[in-house]
């Protein structure tokens, strides 16, 4: 980090701490960590949105450039936006905002404001992309552009994902749908898209229709392949020195649970080794950047394993949205 860049983090973390308290000038001793806490934030936030714009290049790059010149159509939000394209000829740029604004609605009840506050701007931007950039028709071979077209379109949407947005709110309603009606996210989507092809079918051509059953699930692949699926959750061990620390902000500040394994350090000699606490927890695809933000706050060389969840049932995870 440059001097610059460190002396205006301080000075950030300084007047944020007096701020809070003008009566005292805060010590090195708070501003530092805080500082540091800020910094982490600002990296982390640069590599989402990194991921947000490569994604939504790529999505721009699947629409224009193979499906919507050839009046193709894909499931989800996306697919309605497509649809009502050929059928009204208003220009996708505003039909992606419109379609997905219900659905952006129901993710500030869902989740938080913040991720869909993150989603609008994603959303927004692919708009812009897809009304102001110029994608060259890559293809006019039926096959191809299905296959290849969901490739990038989910290619798209999973980096997104990854940068803690959405740029299809239909996973958004899966979501909220399954907690209400019990049954699992893929179900949900299924039936959704189930919907939107038969109306492609009937307004467009059966054949045009069955193409889009072969662009949803090219899409649906490449999301997976990106972020293992949004109905997926992450088991996550932290190994870390500063274990208490960093239970409380997994119970307190990020509002999930956590169970507490008793262990032992194994490395080096016996008189090296000493008790810790290994913690456990359980979130979702779309909680864990905000998850690895936090425990780079608190401890950046902590030990972290991850493994895919492929159900959960009881515990705080479906009850609390993420802060």
């Amino acid at each position: 980090m440059s001097s610059f860049f460190s002396k205006l983090l301080i000075t950030i973390a300084r007047r944020k701490l007096e701020s809070k308290d003008s009566s005292t000038k805060a010590s090195n001793k708070l501003v530092i960590p805080l500082a540091r806490r800020i910094k982490i934030e600002i990296a982390h936030g640069i590599k989402d949105y990194i991921y947000v714009l490569i994604g939504v290049f790529s999505a721009g790059f699947g629409l224009k450039g193979f499906l919507l010149p050839n009046r193709f159509i894909d499931g989800g939000a996306t697919g309605i936006s497509l649809l009502l394209e050929n059928i009204t000829q208003i220009d996708l740029s505003y039909l992606l905002i419109l379609v997905n604004i219900p659905f952006l609605i129901l993710a500030a009840k869902t989740f938080n404001v913040k991720f869909a506050l993150r989603s609008i701007i994603s959303i927004a931007i692919l708009a812009v992309v897809v009304h102001y950039v110029n994608y060259p028709t890559v293809t006019e071979d039926p096959l191809l552009i299905a296959v290849f077209g969901g490739f990038f379109l989910g290619l798209g949407i999973g980096l997104a994902m990854r940068g803690g947005s959405v740029i299809d709110g239909t996973e958004v309603l899966a979501i909220w749908l399954s907690k209400k009606l019990s049954i699992t996210i893929g179900d949900v989507l299924l039936l959704i898209n189930i919907i939107i092809f038969s109306f492609g079918a009937y307004i467009l051509s059966i054949e045009i229709a069955l193409y889009a059953i072969l662009t949803y699930l090219a899409a649906a692949k490449t999301v997976d392949f990106v972020v293992d699926g949004v109905e997926e959750y992450v088991g996550v061990t932290i190994i870390s020195n500063k274990h208490e620390a960093l239970r409380k902000m997994i119970v307190e500040e990020l509002r999930r649970a956590c169970t507490i394994y008793v262990g032992k350090g194994g490395y080096g000699g016996q008189e090296e080794s000493y008790n810790k606490d290994i913690i456990y927890t359980v979130v979702t695809r779309l909680e864990l950047a905000k998850l690895h933000t936090e425990i780079d706050k608190i401890d950046a060389n902590a030990f972290i394993i991850m493994g895919l969840v492929k159900d959960i049932k009881g515990g705080m995870i479906k009850r609390k949205p993420m802060k």
